[in-house]
């Protein structure tokens, strides 16, 4: 069985992010951590908020406590936030794709150690260094603090041969650095629209970017699907209160709700909105016979029609040939003896 690690971030119930915090680590972690906030934090949110100046370079401090009565080697992942497909903001490690809006990555911006060893019940400080665009920025630069206990030899072990769900547990600290009160207007622009598969399921997508270096709140998107010389819908969906996060794109997906992809020419209709901000597209699109056959093929939820097996069949009419060859066979020679048995007879009469 393949086993699927659920990494339980606290990433919903524990994410120390922009909107919900804590200083201290649950009772079960292996590990706590607490932020050093230094003068220039903005507000008193216990994650990094720093006003920041052209060309400065700073330290900051995360304390970390070893709670267990042996070593412990603390794992430092340093991440620019994303936006995932449901309009949520991605702080840890993703395989989601920088937009190309992007001028500064917050990975670029903050430096650190990959890793922090600490002794039994030991106190040690990871230090990070922020070293700020020497030009002046109007705009936020944002990212993720990501701390998890590296797992022993052992852990290791007992983990691969363990069936199921392997819980791990992490920690997530925002930082946001800013130089200026400069109002940014929030800005989209519309990439692509595009056939796919969403959670193995055929899907259109749409791909657009928050192209400016501000948090974009309170999201609704809407979007409607039709053939490109028709005004009837043929998919439609609404999804409200996402977000995306500053020079982040997103990979917006309209299930198909079980049907077959068929190749054609389509055309969609996006709206998005954010308070008394719109934008509005419409955009034509394909999809090719082979788009719809591949996707067709890996939907989960449709029943794959198996192709003809010619060479069971070649087997199946091989075996029915011999049998009936067998059989004629069998019939002649039963004939024959009765023949045979016949004549015999006549004779001895004779």
């Amino acid at each position: 069985m393949k086993k699927r690690i659920l990494l339980s971030l606290f990433l919903c119930l524990y994410i120390v992010s922009l909107f919900g915090f804590s200083r201290d680590a649950y009772a079960e972690l292996q590990f706590a951590y607490e932020t050093v906030l230094p003068e220039n934090q903005k507000g008193e949110g216990r994650y990094f908020d720093l006003r920041m100046t052209p060309g400065q370079e700073q330290t900051v401090q995360v304390m970390l406590t070893n709670r267990a009565d042996q070593e412990q080697t603390i794992q430092v992942s340093l991440n620019g936030v994303k936006t995932n497909s449901n309009g949520v903001l991605e702080y840890g490690p993703s395989a989601l794709k920088n937009d190309p809006s992007l001028k500064h990555d917050f990975k670029d911006i903050v430096k650190g150690p990959s890793e922090v060893t600490l002794a039994p019940n030991e106190t040690k400080p990871l230090e990070l260094t922020i070293t700020m665009p020497a030009t002046s920025y109007d705009g936020k630069i944002v990212g993720g603090i990501y701390l998890k206990s590296k797992p022993t030899k052992e852990e290791e072990e007992a983990n691969k041969k363990a069936k199921g769900v392997v819980n791990e547990y992490a920690f997530l600290v925002a930082m946001v650095l800013q130089e200026t009160d400069e109002k940014v207007t929030n800005d989209l622009k519309l990439n692509k629209v595009y056939a796919g598969l969403s959670n193995y399921r055929n899907s259109v997508f749409a791909n657009f970017s928050n192209i400016k270096p501000e948090f974009l709140n309170n999201m609704t998107v809407e979007m409607e699907v039709m053939a490109k010389d028709s005004d009837a819908v043929l998919y439609d969906t609404k999804k409200a209160d996402m977000k995306m996060a500053p020079n982040s794109m997103i990979e917006f997906p309209l299930e198909m709700n079980g049907d077959k992809m068929v190749a054609g020419d389509y055309k969609a209709h996006i709206l998005v909105t954010s308070g008394d901000q719109k934008w509005e597209w419409t955009e034509n699109f394909k999809i090719t016979n082979e788009e719809a056959d591949k996707y067709n093929a890996q939907d989960v939820s449709l029943i794959q029609e198996p192709g003809i097996n010619w060479k069971l069949v070649a087997l199946i009419g091989a075996g029915i040939f011999l049998a009936f060859l067998a059989i004629f066979f069998i019939v002649r020679v039963v004939n024959k003896n009765k023949k045979k048995k016949k004549g015999n007879k006549k004779r001895k009469k004779k």
